[in-house]
């Protein structure tokens, strides 16, 4: 039977969470939970793996990342583990993702207003730093306290009711 060629993933400018950062902020979440009960608990990496089914040795290399831009505190030892750098409701969304995958929003590689248009699209950097302000307007407003509380800021709520935010497109 002949081989198909499986078509190559299209790269369209979507927005996109990585595993990286989805794994970081469950494994935070399990964090901000241990930190309700007892703000100095440590919780083993096994543990939070297992709970959140993550990749421990995947878990490890996050967590050390996290732990390298403050946002988490290690122990070593047999009662060691890790635990939040500081309280659940100033860590928000925003400093995970730029912990973990770096800015917010990239043009080639380079800052939103690093880029140069000429001509026909010369307005398009507009675009770019609108789309970055707007995600910041997320990410930079949600804490790890309001996502394990199970609500949204007020200023970010309305996101949720806006017309089709609920459909793929």
């Amino acid at each position: 039977m002949p081989r198909t060629r499986k078509a190559p993933a299209r790269q369209n400018g979507h927005m996109e969470v990585s595993a990286k950062v989805d794994y970081g902020m469950r494994a935070l979440l399990e964090l901000t939970q241990a930190y309700r009960a007892d703000p100095l608990a440590l919780r083993k990496t096994d543990a939070i793996a297992v709970a959140q089914e993550i990749p421990a040795k995947f878990l490890e290399g996050i967590l050390g990342q996290l732990r390298l831009n403050g946002l988490v505190i290690s122990q070593r030892g047999a009662d060691g583990g890790f635990r939040l750098a500081r309280a659940p409701d100033k860590i928000t969304v925003a400093d995970v993702v730029r912990a973990l995958d770096g800015p917010l929003a990239a043009v080639r590689g380079m800052a939103p207003e690093e880029a140069n248009y000429y001509g026909a699209s010369e307005h398009l950097r507009d675009v770019w730093i609108a789309t970055r302000s707007a995600v910041r307007a997320v990410m930079e407003n949600v804490s790890l306290a309001d996502i394990a509380e199970g609500g949204l800021p007020r200023e970010v709520a309305p996101f949720l009711e806006e017309p089709g935010a609920w459909k793929r497109r």
